[in-house]
């Protein structure tokens, strides 16, 4: 461990060659913004918009799973080898794109295209938490958010711009030919694996294996408040992130605008969201996540409104663009950093990776409600659906008791079973306000055990007679001593 720092004036080159990357990684996946659906109803004539939308179902099925992957396998295999790895599955895709003859095969090239973002990102996303440590997390996430959506807005933007004099198809398996080999390249050559960062950080917390993946995914989909809103929102945003990619063209191409203005709108959407995260991550360190995430629900709702009440054309799809960029610039930041501030070092992987599954599992609800609602009831309504789903889920966050994140310590609250033994071994981090002792008397001492029985005494004295009892009775399998029950009394008590 020795040399390893945290923050990131101290890791500022390894932080910055992961930027880097990470806007190749979404270089990568803008390439198909703005004119893969328009290659679907032109080059391969299909009729169905569902069919179109097929392509993103297959990416979002394949990126969410490998998130779920990635997350479990992180601490196992090694952050670097799964970066590499993920850099390696996006090598096919340009011949698959390219000379594909039939919409399936383009549909199968993107199950790759899915799997090299799930572990690219995934790891880039990781690694930099790692690098950054606990005080600056919201800046790291939105410098490295930034940077991504950046790179899609980008080539969204040249592929949209090409297309009008290049056949769309040659513009697009080309240019991921380019961008996969860059970002194999570096991955192998320079990025440093930041393994020795999560032990360092994690000594503060005392030293353990890792939650299994079971545990990781009933902790951030059910159990944890924070963490199931965070997983419920970030589906929701990309159920929008799906439309907007997948719907959003035919429906502009559907009332006359070319593939330029196409481009254009495609472009400035992920534009704006990926500069303004150079802000938005930042202020939540200091204003807090759970407003900013609301904030930004509300605000994409009101996006898709305004491009279902412009009837498809430039102008007001242009202003919802921008105004749906500005809104996912507030959330997707703020969220993973919500995750990241309420799980320990070695559990941040795993618990990332379950919050990452439901977010781009957001992809396939999306492309399939859009696909089939467009299909039924034309696009217009569908888009309406989907920006009431944002609205709903914006305000489930709203109602959501949160602890708040930055410049506070933590309070330790629940224990968490150890694989190895019948006590727990660790508390679970939250955050919660700085606490003044009372000079006399005032508030309560607490602790919780696994099994979900709450203990509050005067003292910790009274506490470890409470824990004593608890144990003796209900867990007489738990063969601890005194001494080691007031030791974890006074590591994991907390006032209330």
């Amino acid at each position: 461990m020795s040399g390893v720092r945290l923050g990131l004036r101290a890791n500022a080159a390894q932080f910055g060659l992961l930027v880097g990357l990470n806007a190749l990684v979404g270089a990568m996946v803008g390439l198909e913004r703005s004119v893969l659906p328009l290659v679907g109803k032109h080059d391969f004539h299909l009729a169905s918009n569902a069919a179109v939308l097929a392509f993103v179902v297959a990416f979002g099925s394949a990126k969410a799973l490998a998130n779920l992957g990635a997350g479990a396998l992180a601490d196992r295999i090694g952050r670097k080898r799964l970066l590499v790895f993920g850099w390696l599955l996006a090598l096919p895709v340009a011949p698959l794109l390219g000379f594909a003859p039939s919409w399936w095969l383009i549909v199968a090239a993107n199950v790759l295209l899915g799997a090299n973002q799930g572990l690219a990102w995934s790891m880039t996303v990781v690694m930099k938490i790692d690098l950054a440590g606990p005080e600056r997390r919201g800046l790291a996430l939105g410098l490295n958010e930034s940077a991504g959506y950046l790179g899609v807005a980008a080539t969204a933007f040249a592929t949209g711009a090409i297309a009008a004099s290049v056949a769309p198809r040659t513009v697009v398996w080309t240019g991921a030919l380019a961008i996969s080999l860059a970002g194999t390249a570096i991955a192998l050559v320079f990025v440093r694996d930041t393994g020795g960062h999560v032990a360092h950080e994690q000594l503060a917390h005392g030293e353990r294996e890792a939650l299994p993946l079971r545990a990781a995914f009933a902790e951030a989909t059910i159990r944890r408040p924070v963490l199931r809103a965070c997983s419920q929102a970030g589906l929701v945003n990309n159920l929008n992130d799906a439309l907007a990619w997948g719907l959003a063209p035919l429906y502009l191409a559907a009332h006359g605008e070319d593939a330029t203005k196409i481009g254009i709108v495609a472009a400035v959407y992920p534009g704006v969201w990926g500069f303004l995260q150079l802000g938005t991550g930042w202020l939540s360190d200091h204003a807090g996540r759970k407003p900013l995430i609301t904030f930004g629900m509300l605000v994409q709702a009101g996006a898709l409104a305004l491009l279902v009440a412009g009837g498809g054309a430039f102008a007001p799809s242009l202003a919802a663009a921008a105004l749906l960029g500005t809104g996912t610039a507030f959330v997707y930041p703020t969220l993973i950093a919500s995750v990241s501030d309420v799980v320990e070092p070695r559990d941040r992987a795993s618990v990332v990776g379950v919050y990452r599954f439901w977010r781009d599992g957001g992809f396939v609800a999306g492309a399939l409600l859009a696909g089939f609602a467009a299909d039924a009831l034309g696009s217009g309504p569908a888009i309406a659906i989907v920006a009431a789903l944002t609205a709903a889920s914006g305000l489930l966050v709203a109602i959501t008791p949160w602890q708040p994140s930055a410049g506070t310590p933590l309070r330790l609250r629940r224990w968490l079973p150890s694989p190895t033994s019948s006590w727990p071994i660790r508390a679970h981090g939250i955050r919660s306000p700085v606490y003044e002792r009372p000079s006399e008397g005032g508030a309560m001492r607490a602790i919780e055990c696994p099994c979900g029985h709450h203990l509050e005494g005067a003292d910790d004295e009274e506490l470890f007679r409470l824990a004593r009892a608890h144990v003796d009775t209900d867990h007489p399998e738990m063969q601890r001593t005194d001494e080691q029950l007031r030791a974890r009394v006074a590591a994991d008590a907390y006032e209330v």
